[in-house]
């Protein structure tokens, strides 16, 4: 057997673990309101929070971004790829997080795994949390600190891991709110534990920022958290609706991440173009206290109106509302009876959950109606005692 058939042998393998993903090709804008192949239907599944990526607003910023400065940026932003547009995103994503100051990635994961090697090696160590994101743990791993897995929001467990290490540098880390789960990491806990044994913090805020705190300014805002040695993460192609992630944090901090991030140093600059339109977004998202309490009305209306039996609705007060079926065959069949009803919630399966914790990852969105929700709770109800 050749290493191409062993690929094929491999792919059969995922196929017959009902764990191969496909893609979906969507026509039209980003909007809950799709179109997949000639059909209409309503999108349960993606992480435009506030409704805003296909907000004609941004869409014009950005096409006057790329008037004004054309649509690549030349170079990374340590050469000639940095604009002053995306120095004036920097500062005002600093101001409304209050932050000293901010470093913008071209993405969540790069953000992710620049910051982690840049702050710990060889010889430190790494506490966090075991329901972390990919790209905390691929950034952990790249790091070669010495990493503890803590088990989901035990504090207990943290503060005895972090007593018994004799690491010269420390690094707790954590999202924000978890990304197929859907709750809220014990952010104050997180910080005093940070202060006492004087280590690190790293709150990956992608799925807070935006939705969560006063006027959306994330998770760490709604806990009350600060200082220098926290050190905040958000991503701007959620709720912000566009593209890209920042991390903010203290000035000498964030200078040291500028001096030695990898994926920040070695990578081509984002589109000036991008700094334009997310000027316009963090606008939005200010001024955007409606469409967040439209949003948490339709969490209240999605959480009290599911009534299974068999499948379970994690707690969950985010916009992130993950309804456990158990096993990969009946995710997948329940995600296709929905299908069938012109509803879009694609199965999420092993590897990016634990084995027997299949589900249907549901996100609700404020450019959702009242009436798209009673839509899917009714059939969900219904199919949960048919299918």
């Amino acid at each position: 057997m050749n290493r191409l058939d062993h690929l094929h042998a491999a792919l059969d393998r995922l196929d017959s673990q009902l764990l191969r993903r496909v893609r979906r090709d969507i026509e039209g804008s980003c909007s809950p309101h799709v179109i997949i192949d000639g059909r209409p239907f309503t999108a349960f599944c993606s992480n435009d929070y506030l409704g805003l990526a296909g907000d004609p607003r941004l869409a014009e910023a950005l096409a006057e971004g790329a008037r004004r400065w054309g649509v690549g940026a030349g170079a990374s932003h340590l050469v000639s790829g940095h604009y002053a547009v995306q120095h004036a995103l920097e500062e005002r994503l600093a101001a409304f997080v209050g932050r000293e100051r901010a470093l913008v990635f071209s993405s969540g994961f790069m953000a992710n795994m620049g910051v982690i090697p840049a702050m710990v090696g060889r010889g430190d160590a790494i506490f966090a949390d075991r329901l972390n994101h990919a790209s905390l743990i691929d950034a952990m791993l790249l790091s070669r600190a010495d990493a503890h897995r803590i088990q989901h929001l035990d504090t207990t467990a943290l503060e005895r891991q972090l007593a018994m290490s004799t690491a010269e540098t420390k690094l707790i880390v954590s999202d924000s709110v978890f990304s197929m789960d859907g709750d809220v990491a014990p952010l104050r806990e997180l910080m005093a534990l940070a202060e006492r044994f004087d280590a690190w913090l790293l709150i990956d805020d992608a799925h807070g920022f935006g939705v969560l705190g006063p006027q959306g300014r994330g998770a760490l805002a709604e806990a009350g958290i600060g200082g220098w040695r926290l050190i905040q993460m958000g991503t701007l192609s959620k709720a912000a609706g566009v593209s890209g992630a920042f991390v903010a944090g203290d000035a000498t901090v964030i200078e040291w991440l500028m001096q030695k991030a990898r994926t920040y140093i070695f990578t081509t600059g984002s589109p000036p173009a991008m700094a334009h339109a997310l000027l316009a977004s963090i606008e939005l998202i200010e001024a955007g206290d409606d469409r967040r309490a439209h949003l948490v009305r339709l969490i209240e209306c999605l959480t009290k109106g599911f009534a299974q039996e068999r499948w379970k609705l994690l707690p969950s007060r985010t916009a992130i509302q993950p309804l456990i079926v158990g096993d990969n065959a009946t995710a997948l069949a329940l995600g296709a009876a929905l299908m069938e009803e012109g509803l879009w919630i694609p199965a999420i399966r092993p590897p990016t959950v634990p084995t027997g914790s299949a589900r249907l990852r549901i996100t609700l969105s404020a450019a959702h109606t009242l009436a798209d929700v009673e839509r899917l709770i009714e059939t969900i109800n219904r199919l949960e005692k048919t299918l």
